[in-house]
């Protein structure tokens, strides 16, 4: 049984820029809901959007595959490799319980909201990764895993993509870093290039293209 959620969320400039696709989206969106144990626990489950009907305009808005937004098969990955391994808990034994959880939990953080309320925006100016990781500690009271690009060896910042905030199997917010390290685990599920951020380098928050 899993001891940990990781609710996480990217960039989308950030991402697009790794995957070649047109982002027209300037809020964070949900990457996915992961726990920290097993991978494509039930293969014989199949994603049935059908069961979470009620849920498609949220998804479609908060949760989109960034790379083919008309297509469901992003949430059908997650659904597959991720979600039949969260159903081993009584909270999140359907799909509908799986998807919904995850947008409330994504809802409940605000993460878009609180970077902007502390001046944490996209801009040409780099950040110190520090202002960022103080933000979000001192907000949620928990430490998240910040993850970057790295360019290349000579570049003269990373690039902020995707942060993961976790959570006790009862929902309630924990630091990351608590239990077993998943970069192993989750590898696969990372975009190239997508490491936790140098804490000596700057950071850039790119705009909208």
């Amino acid at each position: 049984m899993w001891t940990k959620l990781i609710l996480t969320q990217h960039w989308p400039s950030s991402f697009c820029s790794m995957e070649h696709c047109h982002p027209n989206i300037s809020y964070w969106t949900l990457h996915g809901l992961w726990p920290d144990k097993g991978i494509n626990c039930n293969s014989s489950w199949h994603f049935n959007s059908s069961q979470i009907e009620d849920l498609l305009p949220d998804m479609e808005k908060n949760w989109p595959d960034l790379v083919d937004p008309a297509s469901t098969r992003f949430w059908k990955y997650e659904w597959h490799k991720h979600g039949t391994c969260a159903a081993k808990a009584e909270s999140l034994n359907s799909q509908h319980k799986y998807f919904s959880k995850a947008l409330e939990l994504y809802h409940k953080l605000d993460l878009d909201s609180v970077l902007r309320k502390f001046n944490i925006i996209p801009s040409e100016e780099y950040y110190k990764f520090s202002q960022i990781e103080v933000v979000i500690e001192n907000f949620y009271g928990v430490k998240a895993k910040i993850q970057c690009i790295h360019p290349s060896k000579n570049a003269d910042a990373q690039i902020l993509g995707q942060i993961e905030i976790c959570f006790s199997p009862d929902f309630t917010l924990q630091d990351c870093e608590k239990g077993r390290d998943l970069d192993d685990v989750m590898a696969v599920d990372r975009a190239s290039g997508l490491s936790v951020c140098d804490h000596d380098m700057p950071v850039y928050y790119p705009p909208l293209t």
